[in-house]
């Protein structure tokens, strides 16, 4: 409300008049108060609407964009209606950086959330920090966007570094001679899979699987297929790609049939968890047995996970297996940005950031979230999952939930 003082003032107004008038005006435009209609809240995000990491960017908007239509059906945020504002960087993390000054000096949004994966979440993290933005995001858990020790960055997802963990344990499990013997460990030279393709490799040497290759490679298509033919040359037990989207495991997946080579264990970063976009990139008879590791898919019993898949699939189609687990992340931003503005009764980022740092529990539809001092999600578990006759299950680790792993995998075509 714009206040026009000089139609105010007259002789016969007091000063206190005046400021009771102009404190009325004040309370009516502010973030919690007033009776007048509220003005939105514009929450803005970078994502990869094309390039690369395309499948995942369009996964993440349909999980902002399904939050807040959940969310403005409650009200909004303090009775402020959710306006998203997206700008597509093409998978660059210059795009990235450049977009997200955009939204905070020339577009002056409220917050920010997230981009698609730790590439592009680090430097983006820096300038959300530079302007004391909180940036909330799901798909950033790699340990370098950690390493700088920003105050503002919150990943609601599971810490990348020890994802393949559940897998290694099995594997621990097995009888000496069922273990595969040997594996081939190709990688992407990007922040995500590399800490993974490491730790999976230095602990299954540990349990006497030899490495027989390791390869750090740029994730362009024109690198995909030399790499998958020296893969299948080697014709390892067992396979644990670093990958961060789906083309990646087609182009892996299309060598190793030409090559006629099927490994007992096909394990990817990720792709696999991309759910219909996964299957119609590698065909429904070519992903029996992969594997991926996860904190989510799309049959998990948690209530808000159920209710969201529901949402889901009234408003896109499909089936829960083919819900990407991309949408989860980007629900579980809203969520958790949700839970914090209600508690801190605030649009302020500096109250969302510290009450994020301060140790309390939240919830969202891949379970807990409790973020440490450097904004990684300690409370997350590590899952794997496997396709099976093209339904995703959950598989490891052992127990309530998960059902059997198929070992080996599949033939491709079956």
């Amino acid at each position: 409300m714009t206040l026009h003082r000089t139609r105010f003032l007259s002789v016969g107004i007091t000063a206190a008049v005046l400021s009771a008038a102009l404190a009325a005006c004040s309370s009516s435009s502010s973030p919690t108060g007033g009776s007048h209609a509220k003005s939105p809240v514009v929450i803005g995000a970078s994502l990869s609407l094309t390039g690369d990491f395309s499948a995942d960017g369009q996964a993440f908007e349909r999980g902002y964009e399904l939050w807040a239509k959940d969310q403005n059906a409650a009200g909004g945020l303090l009775g402020h209606k959710i306006v998203l504002k997206f700008l597509n960087d093409a998978s660059s993390p210059t795009q990235a950086v450049a977009n997200y000054q955009q939204l905070i000096n020339v577009d002056h949004v409220t917050f920010t959330i997230g981009p698609f994966s730790s590439l592009l979440t680090g430097p983006s993290a820096q300038v959300a920090h530079r302007y004391g933005y909180a940036l909330i995001e799901g798909a950033g858990g790699a340990p370098s966007v950690f390493a700088t020790k920003l105050n503002n960055v919150f990943d609601v997802s599971l810490p990348v570094a020890a994802s393949t963990l559940p897998l290694i344990n099995w594997i621990a499990s097995l009888p000496a001679s069922k273990r595969p013997k040997t594996a081939a460990f190709p990688t992407s030279n990007d922040p995500f899979t590399q800490p993974q393709i490491q730790f999976a490799m230095a602990r299954l040497t540990k349990l006497g699987v030899k490495a027989v290759y390791y390869k750090v490679f740029p994730e362009e298509p024109t690198q995909i297929k030399g790499i998958a033919d020296q893969v299948a040359a080697k014709r390892a037990d067992m396979v644990v790609l670093g990958s961060t989207a789906v083309p990646t495991v087609q182009g892996f997946t299309q060598a190793f049939i030409q090559a006629g080579y099927n490994p007992k264990i096909f394990l990817a970063t990720a792709g696999p968890d991309q759910g219909a976009a996964y299957l119609k990139a590698v065909g429904h008879l070519n992903n029996d047995g992969v594997m991926v590791p996860n904190a989510w898919y799309g049959g998990s019993p948690n209530p808000q996970s159920k209710k969201m898949v529901a949402e889901y699939i009234a408003q896109y189609g499909g089936t829960a297996s083919g819900v990407n687990a991309d949408v989860a992340e980007a629900y579980s931003v809203g969520q958790v940005l949700t839970q914090a503005v209600n508690a801190t009764r605030s649009l302020s980022n500096a109250k969302i950031i510290a009450y994020l740092h301060s140790g309390v529990t939240l919830s969202s539809v891949q379970g807990p979230v409790r973020f440490d001092s450097v904004g990684e999600n300690l409370a997350a578990t590590a899952f794997v999952f496997q396709w099976q006759k093209n339904n995703f299950l959950q598989v490891l680790p052992p127990g309530a939930g998960s059902a059997a792993v198929e070992y080996p995998k599949a033939p491709w075509g079956k």
